[in-house]
């Protein structure tokens, strides 16, 4: 018997599910920082084993979206229930349940899709506390399941893992035994960099940059990737920011993120980066859409 299908991972931002799914995946294919609303897209991670394909579904954060791009997050986010066997709904155990879980409670209201609540970072509490949010859980919805992990030190993954396959269907095999994700290089490489933008800018910043990749040429008899990427913001004085001193920032972007590339692209990277203010990117449709921000 062999089984597959899609899981879909939703709840508030910073709930952990990029980490979550990178754990499982074995690789990190989603980036993941300390800020909320990191994740903007659905990205596809795979975990292949011999009795079966789990292929997990990350998205953005559901919350009370005010702005075009946010509303877009939250859009991607909400468009993966119709393409997955169940969901996985993720809470901060440090955190007090608060509008956006209700928001994402609020969200299953319609769907007829397994849910199983996770409790993340559960190190972070003690296990009083653990219980009594159980117990306060269980009266928010029907889950098929509460299950209490640590994402970022492994801590209950496994069952977690048991949980899922005892939900997924029989099925097919997806996709190939080596493939972890269906996102491109280029993807991968623009997320990286905004990534490490997000670790080293603060306040607006990180929100307000956008990354296309213009040039991404493999030179393999020189084991060399040779890519060019423009960093578009909104305004000068984060044009400012993004560059630094003397472009010291910049060039802090581009080392850290260079050093990722060439551990997760096993190549040697030149990579080259540019400033360039788009003025309102993140109010404009259009923009939005050439930077990828749709649903997928």
């Amino acid at each position: 018997m062999f089984k597959s299908g899609f899981v879909g991972i939703i709840g508030r931002p910073n709930a952990g599910k990029s980490t979550l799914m990178n754990y499982i995946v074995g690789e990190k294919i989603a980036i993941t920082t300390h800020k909320p609303q990191t994740t903007r897209n659905r990205i596809m991670g795979i975990r292949n084993t011999e009795a079966g394909q789990f292929i997990f579904l990350d998205t953005p954060g559901i919350h009370n979206a005010k702005t075009p791009l946010n509303r877009q997050m939250v859009s991607a986010a909400m468009s993966v229930f119709s393409d997955v066997h169940m969901l996985l709904m993720l809470i901060d155990a440090g955190m007090h349940i608060g509008d956006d879980d209700h928001v994402t409670v609020q969200s299953l209201k319609n769907t007829k899709l397994p849910v199983v609540l996770v409790i993340n970072k559960i190190d972070l509490i003690d296990k009083k506390r653990l219980l009594t949010m159980i117990d306060d859980l269980r009266h928010l919805y029907a889950f098929e399941e509460i299950v209490p992990i640590s994402a970022l030190k492994g801590f209950n993954v496994d069952r977690l893992l048991d949980i899922i396959w005892n939900i997924l269907p029989e099925g097919p095999q997806y996709f190939p035994d080596d493939m972890i994700t269906d996102r491109s290089e280029r993807f991968l490489a623009a997320e990286i960099i905004r990534e490490k933008i997000t670790i080293l800018t603060h306040k607006e910043v990180p929100y307000a940059t956008a990354i296309a990749i213009e040039s991404f040429k493999e030179d393999a008899a020189k084991g060399l990737t040779h890519i060019q990427a423009v960093v578009n913001v909104e305004k000068d004085s984060q044009k400012g920011i993004i560059i630094g001193k003397r472009g010291s920032m910049l060039k802090k972007i581009g080392t850290s993120a260079r050093l990722e590339m060439e551990r997760f692209f096993g190549t040697r990277i030149y990579l080259e980066l540019f400033v360039r203010v788009q003025k309102d990117w993140s109010q404009d449709s259009k923009m939005l859409g050439a930077f990828g921000y749709t649903n997928e």
